[in-house]
């Protein structure tokens, strides 16, 4: 998830998503128009008599709105930092925290596998939602009187929400905290990927049913439905991956560097795309004295006019700027890393940087498909095919 860094703590940046610049106001508005009713509910939540009068004169609603949408997202951001702080503790880096449409999230580089570090990393954040909800019960009763009415507001508002996030977060729609939990538990007695597939089932169904209520309730949860749904999906494709590339080098998976079609730099753009009409190819490595120098695609090629294709050289389009991999690095950073660039295959280098291979989608859904055959741990749709649609395919 990308974001506009706004500053960091605890050595762990802090990004908003776009969404998160409509949400916030829209979410100021909702409950500056909702303060009448508001209030009534938190006066007989907390047995109290906080002013309607007072609370929803002139302007005031909307000031209490944006004070309430901000601190109810300082708390969700709190919360984030619950489960960061714990997974640091256990060694695991943390590469963001990004506020977004449906709250934050909290970005691993790794996810935990050992069920105790997972588990504890999952309530951390709820346990610090309530605490915040306590907190700010604490505060509100440390006014009473009633004397500030505008404060008591908005800390009993953020006293109710942070207890009810944090029991929605419990929930089992993984991949949230529950479903994390959930996950944990099943690993106790199963293998970690088993664990996965399971949590992530129990999520969809979970999703489905919150779209259902939020039909008749509220079009949020529908939108929040659909992405935990997503999310499921997503993680149980990327865990089962994981499980199935284990010990598995790039090396082992790539085309060898003596098996690929190559170009030298030299050649021209007219004899190129003949060769790509030819082999049925679009992407090159193009080598220069036998190193690689870069790599040309089909879509290099038409920025040249045809009819002056005989008077350029294969140099004078491709792309020199490389996106490249070990063949000692895991088949899962192949797969990460191209995802992460948005490339369709990557050239593989040795320590003095020259080329020994290529390695693309094609390569790894053959390995993942073969993978596939020794056990049934590995027999779900990873949704690896989906990654195969352009075999060829080569982004600058």
């Amino acid at each position: 998830m990308r974001g506009i860094r706004i500053g960091s703590a605890f050595g762990i940046p802090i990004k908003l998503d776009l969404t998160f610049l409509l949400v916030l106001p829209l979410f100021a508005w909702l409950i500056g128009s909702d303060v009448a009713n508001l209030v009534t509910v938190l006066n007989r939540t907390f047995s109290v008599s906080m002013p309607v009068d007072t609370l929803t004169a002139g302007s005031t609603p909307w000031i209490l709105g944006a004070a309430a949408a901000i601190g109810l997202f300082v708390c969700v951001l709190i919360h984030e930092f619950g489960h960061s702080l714990v997974a640091m503790q256990y060694g695991y880096e943390i590469d963001s925290i990004t506020l977004w449409l449906f709250g934050g999230v909290a970005q691993f580089a790794e996810m935990p596998e050992d069920w105790k570090q997972e588990f504890t990393i999952a309530v951390a954040g709820p346990l610090v939602s309530v605490g915040l909800g306590i907190l700010s019960y604490v505060g509100f009763l440390a006014l009473g009187g009633g004397s500030v009415p505008t404060v008591q507001f908005v800390l009993a508002y953020l006293a109710m929400t942070n207890v009810v996030l944090a029991v929605f977060n419990m929930l089992p729609g993984f991949p949230m905290d529950g479903g994390r939990v959930l996950r944990a538990l099943l690993a106790r007695r199963r293998p970690h990927a088993r664990a996965t597939q399971i949590a992530a089932e129990v999520g969809k169904v979970f999703a489905v049913l919150l779209a259902i209520v939020g039909l008749f309730a509220n079009l949020f949860l529908v939108a929040l439905a659909f992405f935990i749904y997503i999310g499921a999906s997503g993680e149980a494709q990327q865990t089962v991956l994981k499980a199935a590339f284990q010990d598995v080098t790039v090396g082992d998976v790539m085309t060898p560097a003596a098996d690929l079609k190559t170009v030298t730099a030299d050649t021209s753009l007219a004899e190129l795309t003949d060769r790509m009409f030819r082999e049925r190819h679009t992407g090159y490595p193009v080598l220069r004295q036998g190193n690689l120098a870069g790599m040309v695609t089909l879509d290099d090629t038409r920025e040249v006019r045809e009819v002056e294709r005989d008077a350029y050289r294969v140099e004078d389009v491709m792309e020199t700027e490389l996106v490249t991999i070990s063949p000692d690095a895991d088949a899962m950073d192949a797969i990460s890393l191209m995802q992460k660039e948005s490339v369709g295959r990557l050239p593989v280098v040795d320590e003095s940087g020259a080329l020994v291979g290529l390695i693309s989608r094609s390569d790894l859904v053959t390995a993942f498909n073969i993978i596939q055959t020794r056990g049934p741990e590995a027999s779900v749709d990873t949704g690896l095919d989906r990654l195969s649609a352009d075999p060829d395919l080569v982004r600058r």
